[in-house]
């Protein structure tokens, strides 16, 4: 749907799929294309030679200062990767003895490493996080050391175990263990971001294609390193913009918080309008069907008032109010696309199925919601522009609230002026 924001994503769909393509999709098709050979001019290839020390720092020092362990070991765990390669000469053309033995364990290795990370709850304490990585990678090198052995060469041989005809796979010079553990991680992390729907997990996920793609390096004629590189530089984008919707998104309704709106604020002209909305009787529900009910009747009003029609932009103010802001409009010219957004919230129907779950009923009913209990919300709305008494954004907010509360006294489910 496109309302009135100009060419704006706003069908649910396309949102998902480019919160899921950008940027790490974009940035490894970059790669793709600029880190080939001859991708890029001579006088360039000096940077393309420091790129990755560039992002390896770079990821760390970002790591470091916001205490970010994921940033910091997911960096070590693809420098530790590289650097196993390059060590060992374990290549896409190494065949035999060690080098190849050391392929086949980073190739095993690193996506169930990375998946580990992605699975890892971000709460700081980057030392005693370093401690346990450490003592892992310990443990798996010692491991990896141990197979190198030549007395070992059966359980080497196991990292090249065929699950399927050789020749389905003779495209890579993964092993088909490799590539299983490849896939599994790559469908676990997919599922995760349908599930979470947020940039740490897609970040993931393309730094593992990205790996993927570094191990073939040598038969494209690419370094590897580069697409290590570019898998640490996805997953620094994908932290970055996490910390932002952190800092500038509501976490539980996702839409933009107050610092947003602060912001939004300050770079408003002189012709605008704003718009409180406050949901009617949400305490109510909170101390009889519970606050996990509250909390998800809030998010699906939420979603409504975030698509308000006339250019609004939505934040999140306070517990149970948002600020809609209309750049470029008089109160007036807000009153039809707010009356819209409040009828289709009082038609909207919400069952509570079983303890703390709730939906939305369709607008035809299934006909199995007979044990469902119903629940019917509604909203009030107090709107003031910014004119000669209201000059400063505080006192147009303040205009709005005195219009909200005139709706409340009126009985509520009203839009005034």
């Amino acid at each position: 749907m496109v309302g009135g924001k100009g060419v704006v994503i706003s069908s649910p769909a396309w949102k998902l799929l480019y919160s899921f393509v950008v940027p790490g999709g974009l940035l490894l098709l970059a790669a793709l294309g600029f880190l080939r050979p001859r991708g890029l001019p001579g006088w360039m290839q000096p940077i393309v030679g420091v790129y990755p020390y560039i992002v390896l720092v770079g990821g760390l020092l970002f790591g470091w200062y916001f205490d970010r362990s994921r940033m910091v070991l997911a960096m070590l765990t693809l420098a530790l990767a590289d650097g196993a390669l390059q060590f060992f000469e374990a290549g896409e053309p190494a065949t035999q003895g060690v080098s190849r033995i050391v392929f086949n364990a980073v190739a095993f290795l690193l996506p169930l490493n990375l998946v580990a990370l992605s699975l890892m709850t971000e709460r700081g304490a980057l030392v005693r996080s370093g401690v346990v990585w450490l003592s892992a990678a310990l443990v798996q090198w010692f491991l990896v050391a141990w197979v190198c052995r030549p007395e070992l060469a059966e359980v080497a041989a196991s990292l090249e175990l065929a699950y399927v005809n050789p020749r389905l796979t003779a495209w890579t010079p993964i092993a088909q263990p490799a590539i299983l553990a490849f896939v599994v991680t790559l469908l676990l992390q997919l599922s995760r971001f349908l599930v979470y729907k947020n940039a740490v997990e897609s970040g993931f996920m393309w730094a593992l294609v990205a790996s993927f793609i570094a191990l073939h390096g040598s038969r494209f004629g690419w370094t590897p390193t580069n697409f290590f590189a570019t898998a640490g530089l996805i997953l620094f984008l994908a932290l970055l913009e996490s910390s932002y919707k952190m800092t500038y998104h509501d976490e539980l309704t996702g839409v933009p918080g107050r610092l947003a709106l602060d912001q939004a604020l300050r770079g408003l002209g002189h012709h605008y309008a704003v718009a409180i909305v406050d949901i009617d009787h949400l305490t109510d529900v909170n101390e009889i069907c519970g606050h996990a009910v509250g909390d998800q009747v809030l998010q699906m009003i939420a979603t409504k008032v975030a698509s308000v029609s006339g250019g609004g932009k939505t934040f999140r103010y306070s517990g149970e109010e948002f600020a809609v802001l209309f750049p470029g409009k008089s109160a007036g010219e807000t009153l039809a696309h707010l009356e819209t957004l409040r009828k289709t919230v009082e038609a909207s129907r919400f069952l509570q199925q079983g303890r703390g779950h709730v939906r939305e009923q369709p607008e035809q009913p299934s006909g199995d919601s007979s044990s469902s209990e119903e629940l019917s919300m509604t909203i009030s709305v107090g709107v003031a522009e910014r004119d000669d008494r209201k000059t400063t954004p505080e006192q147009v907010i303040k205009g709005a609230y005195k219009a909200l509360y005139r709706a409340k006294l009126d009985g509520g489910n009203l839009v005034k002026r």
